[in-house]
């Protein structure tokens, strides 16, 4: 008999369910199987008929040894298959605080269940790299930092249930949200594709959340976005200090890193007017006291605390100051955005890296990213941490938010 027709000994059947041709997820899924030497057999593929149907996939799998199994099953998972015959998650008590069991599973951003007496729980606060605890109110995704000595910790893979984001059939139009990344795609499609999912989400009732780094203030973007915080597009603002820092400079003293921001010349000695601007904040006892007692008087900070927008700044080691707001502890900084982030419908990623890629972590996989930056790479490296749902929009992002108010505040 031909060994290739010859049963592996280890084997497993796991089914998945969802928009599973549309978004390339049964590609991929077939693709991990050989990838770990495996082999597969459909059992049952049904597919949806109409654009809200979901697919169904029943899957037998076979691998040469337990070790490969164990392994194509974590990357099934991730996939959204789940073993056809499976029991309640297992749980082990956390032994200390800060320190889960070894096998603990490590969840993704995607919607995940876990299966308690024989009941699927839904999984709050999902984040990527985190540990699920039941509690006695349900489950939920928690930091290793976060973990107490006792948590019920889920630990393996059985009674787990991944629920990847799925490509439906584009039935609004928005095949720009194709997570593509490209400088060829028109601005203005990308603004007004962007402004409907605001529009969307404030519809929904959630957070409209903008994360922001100093180069909006250096392209001209502090004038539309702060259009946009006063007119209410905004409700959430995450940044560094260096933002405010340059914003607060433009506000006091007609410069952007020493540059005037009304012709672009290099003001005599403005490589010293970031700090001035900082001992006005100091002196004034915060950007709150600044606003109140007169001292600053316009630009995106401004705008924040007369709207009553919650803003974040978070520091880093190569600030200067900071200003009293900044948050130096990355902890308690982290701690923060995540807050502000609970809610969210929307967040844009305007010139910010770092940011952008610590909030793209925070999140789950169903919350849409727009990621603007003149550098390509920025939107790919967003991305490639595993925050598949970054949308990229290659341009300057003065420019950017020059249209985005237009077509918001105009409409």
């Amino acid at each position: 008999m031909d060994p290739s027709t010859q049963p592996l000994p280890f084997q497993e059947t796991v089914e998945a369910h969802g928009h599973l041709i549309d978004s390339h997820i049964m590609e991929r899924i077939f693709d991990t199987v050989v990838e770990f030497q495996g082999r597969f057999e459909v059992e049952i593929f049904q597919i949806g008929r109409t654009n809200s149907d979901a697919s169904h996939l029943r899957l037998k799998v076979e691998t040469p040894n337990r070790e490969q199994m164990d392994s194509l099953l974590g990357q099934l998972l991730g996939l959204g298959c789940t073993p056809a015959e499976d029991g309640d998650a297992e749980t082990r008590r956390a032994e200390k605080d800060c320190c889960a069991p070894e096998d603990f599973y490590s969840t993704t951003n995607h919607r995940t269940e876990v299966r308690r007496d024989g009941t699927w729980l839904p999984v709050a606060r999902q984040r990527m790299d985190a540990m699920v605890v039941l509690t006695p109110d349900g489950a939920v995704c928690r930091r290793l930092r976060d973990l107490k000595k006792g948590d019920a910790v889920v630990v393996g893979m059985r009674g787990i249930r991944v629920i990847p984001e799925s490509k439906e059939r584009d039935r609004h139009g928005f095949s720009f949200m194709s997570n593509e990344i490209s400088s060829e795609r028109q601005v203005e499609t990308a603004v007004r594709q962007t402004a409907a999912l605001m529009e969307q989400v404030r519809r929904d009732g959630k957070k409209i959340v903008v994360v922001a780094g100093p180069v909006v203030v250096h392209t001209g973007g502090a004038g539309p976005l702060s259009q946009l915080i006063r007119q209410g597009w905004v409700d959430a603002l995450l940044c560094g200090n260096a933002l405010a820092v340059h914003d607060i400079e433009a506000a006091l003293l007609g410069t952007s890193l020493g540059v005037r921001v009304n012709d672009g010349r290099l003001e005599e000695h403005g490589h010293r007017n970031h700090m001035r601007a900082i001992n006005a904040i100091y002196h004034a006892g915060g950007i709150k006291g600044a606003v109140e007692s007169g001292r600053l008087n316009t630009g995106v900070m401004y705008e924040c605390v007369k709207a009553g927008v919650p803003f974040v700044l978070a520091g880093s080691l190569r600030d200067d100051g900071p200003l009293p707001d900044t948050i130096t502890d990355m902890n308690e900084a982290q701690d923060a955005y995540n807050e502000h982030l609970q809610g969210a419908g929307i967040v844009l990623c305007l010139s910010s890296m770092l940011h952008s890629i610590a909030t793209g972590n925070m999140l789950p996989s169903w919350v849409k990213i727009v990621c603007v930056d003149i550098n390509p790479a920025v939107a790919t490296k967003v991305s490639d941490r595993g925050t598949g749902q970054a949308v990229g929009v290659v341009t300057d992002v003065g420019l950017f938010l020059d249209h985005l108010s237009r077509k918001l505040i105009s409409a």
